[in-house]
């Protein structure tokens, strides 16, 4: 995620760059075919995938790194995808490698605090192993964005000093990564979804259809809504466009106010937008709940009334 946006950016200010290059490193037991991204939809990947190639930047994924020289040419990357070792050579080599838990001099173990190399575990009401200590952000929660560690803060003040009872696991909790199209997402994939025992039914809205992304001439992309067939709640999203990070908001508050996807039809746009596809998606769930038989009655119904 963070190299994809170190090479966007880079690629904005600096005018003479003339080949991107991306590598990434595969990890235990995956797939010898990996995709960019590995925890977005698969088709929001290829999507991008297809974009960064169109912009010249070639992508080696899953490449085991062997070594980095620098010699008169330039920084060399000696790396093997399985085919042998591969090489490539560029003026710069940016590195997005994660990011480690900084407790060191904190004295923790004083305060009865309990940690390890990943960070600080921690209740759902973000109490350490102290309950007389609280902590909020990266470093004890899997969601390692900003505004996730804002949100946190929030529950651990109000725990903390007005004996609120606040649970992080209701946090509904997006992302985006801000390439070019963005890609944001919130809640669950059907996979997560199907294994905490419910059953998914997907709606796929793309932005072709929609006026503002054909005036704009930004058509490609899409809007992916999860929902459970049992009750229509909407459990996750996927939404690919220009400025999705803008729009993925809405989706966020119909998933914390557990609403149905049919219900999105009901939310009134400015048009032209491109925002307008969620509630363009809303309209087609409501349109799958017309059973055949629905609509035979209709038809007679309005036959009688002709």
């Amino acid at each position: 995620m963070i190299a994809l946006e170190l090479q966007g950016r880079a690629r904005v200010f600096a005018d003479d760059v003339n080949t991107d290059y991306i590598i990434t490193s595969r990890r235990k037991r995956e797939s010898l075919d990996p995709q960019v991204l590995r925890r977005e939809d698969a088709d929001a990947a290829a999507l991008l995938h297809q974009q960064l190639q169109g912009e010249g930047v070639r992508m080696f994924l899953g490449a085991h790194i062997r070594q980095a020289e620098k010699s008169s040419v330039g920084k060399t990357i000696v790396f093997d995808r399985g085919q042998g070792v591969e090489h490539v050579t560029a003026e710069e080599i940016l590195i997005a490698i994660g990011r480690a838990p900084n407790i060191e001099g904190l004295n923790l173990e004083a305060g009865g605090v309990k940690y390890h190399p990943k960070g600080v575990p921690v209740d759902d009401h973000l109490r350490t192993s102290n309950p007389h200590i609280y902590a909020a952000g990266d470093i004890c929660s899997s969601y390692q964005f900003t505004h996730a560690a804002e949100a946190l803060a929030r529950i651990a003040l109000q725990n903390a000093l007005f004996f609120g009872r606040k649970k992080a696991s209701d946090l509904v909790i997006p992302w985006c990564t801000y390439t070019d199209p963005e890609i944001a997402h919130v809640g669950l994939s059907p996979g997560e979804a199907q294994k905490r025992g419910f059953q998914v039914e997907t709606i796929t809205s793309k932005l072709e259809s929609n006026d503002r992304a054909i005036v704009d001439g930004q058509t490609k992309g899409f809007l992916r809504v999860h929902f459970s067939t049992e009750k229509g709640v909407i459990l996750g999203a996927t939404l690919v466009s220009k400025h999705a990070g803008e729009s993925i908001g809405e989706l966020v508050l119909a998933m914390q106010q557990k609403m149905k996807v049919s219900e999105l039809g009901a939310i009134i746009h400015p048009y032209p937008t491109q925002a307008e596809i969620i509630k363009r998606t809303g309209d087609t769930a409501m349109r799958k709940r017309l059973k055949p038989w629905m609509r035979k009655l209709l038809e007679k119904m309005f036959s009688l009334r002709r």
